[in-house]
């Protein structure tokens, strides 16, 4: 039975319930992220750059298989098996990246700006008193 207490112990410690949270939270902040940067950002972005689309650039590596005549578009080369170094996903991915880690830095920021505008906790009253008899033995 200890080892069953001692993991009860740390699954019900703050830390890792909190980490839990975070992961859960984040797995669904980035689903949104995701949609902002496909629907949103790269549109326009493609629209800026004249209709440019990172997600469709793609260099195939491998020869296409014999009496291949589907479509050249990276889902169709992908599941006929060609291998693909497809760098517009990786930007698309990149860009991802950086406005969730942005994001989260403008988040941490306010948090950070909230836990510091809180008064300090008061003084306890023995600190008080130390004080007090501190300050009188210097005179």
């Amino acid at each position: 039975m200890g080892m069953v207490t001692e993991f009860k112990d740390f699954a019900t410690r703050g830390n890792v319930v909190d980490l839990a949270v975070g992961v859960i939270v984040g797995s669904a902040f980035s689903k949104i992220v995701d949609s902002l940067v496909k629907d949103l950002i790269m549109p326009v972005v493609g629209t800026v750059t004249g209709g440019l689309d990172f997600s469709s650039h793609f260099i195939p590596l491998g020869a296409l298989p014999a009496g291949y005549s589907g479509a050249m578009t990276y889902e169709a080369l992908t599941k006929a098996g060609v291998p693909i170094f497809a760098y517009g996903n990786f930007l698309t991915v990149t860009v991802n990246f950086l406005i969730l880690a942005f994001i989260i830095f403008l988040m941490v920021k306010q948090v950070s700006r909230f836990r510091s505008a809180a008064p300090p906790p008061a003084t306890s009253e023995e600190v008080v008193l130390l004080r007090e008899i501190r300050d009188s033995l210097r005179r």
